[in-house]
């Protein structure tokens, strides 16, 4: 099985950054995809983006596409999400997830089998 710890969470003001990491342990070579999904208060959890394994493919949602990236470290089994020129609409619990299953599209929940168990990122006006 896939472990996946998220950390980097925080308070930041718009217009700022912030680095996510998802770290992941066991059986990481079963992994194709790593995700990247938030929840919102009261609103369903929402794709954000993805990265291929090897990280030679990625894909983000219109949201955030040209102020997230994506990025991995395949020496630490570690994934990131560099989030840059944020918005209070980005405040979140953001997860990251583990996809065990070659496929070409994997925007959905899921496409993924295993979690993190979340990180806050609240961004304030």
């Amino acid at each position: 099985q896939v472990q996946l710890v998220e950390s980097g969470g925080g308070l930041v003001q718009a217009g700022g950054s912030l680095r996510l990491s998802c770290a992941a342990s066991g059986r990481t070579f079963v992994t194709y995809t790593m995700g990247w999904f938030r929840q919102a208060p009261g609103k369903e959890r929402e794709f954000v983006g993805r990265v291929s394994r090897g990280g030679g493919v990625t894909y983000y949602a219109d949201s955030v596409k040209g102020r997230f990236t994506i990025s991995g470290d395949n020496a630490k089994n570690t994934v990131y999400l560099q989030m840059n020129s944020l918005k209070p609409e980005d405040t979140a619990v953001y997860y990251c997830a583990a996809g065990t299953s070659l496929k070409s599209i994997a925007n959905s929940e899921s496409d993924y089998d295993v979690w993190g168990q979340g990180t806050q990122v609240t961004v304030s006006s």
